[in-house]
């Protein structure tokens, strides 16, 4: 359950982030379908990446973690969003991620879209 509510959340914050921000573009679709469907492989893709890559960077960069007291956390967002990009670019269902800045605004957006929705489907399956 608790991967089905990431899911939908970084659904929501990653479509909202395609909307906000100009270097950010999920694939255009003429069926509403295919889009939701191409929204769904790219946040189960970025939800994954969340789960497994995102520890493991955090851990690996512990030190820089403490040094900028923990602002480096936006640093480690824009990144895993920019591979979320390259990833679901390289599988066919391109997120076109055209930078670091875009990928930074995309990630802050997607995480506090992603906050909120999470926190609501949280209240609502209690």
């Amino acid at each position: 359950m608790d991967f089905v509510i990431r899911l939908l959340a970084n659904m929501a914050g990653i479509w909202l982030a395609d909307t906000l921000v100009s270097g950010i573009a999920l694939p255009e679709s003429t069926s509403s379908w295919t889009n939701f469907l191409t929204l769904l492989i790219i946040g189960a893709v970025f939800t994954a990446i969340n789960m497994v890559v995102r520890p493991l960077v955090k851990v690996l960069t512990f030190p820089i973690y403490i040094l900028t007291l923990g602002l480096f956390a936006l640093v480690v967002n824009a990144l895993m969003f920019m591979l979320t990009g390259w990833l679901t670019t390289q599988i066919g269902y391109g997120l076109a991620v055209s930078g670091f800045g875009a990928a930074f605004l995309g990630a802050i957006i997607t995480a506090i879209v992603a906050a909120l929705v999470s926190a609501v489907l949280r209240k609502i399956s209690l």
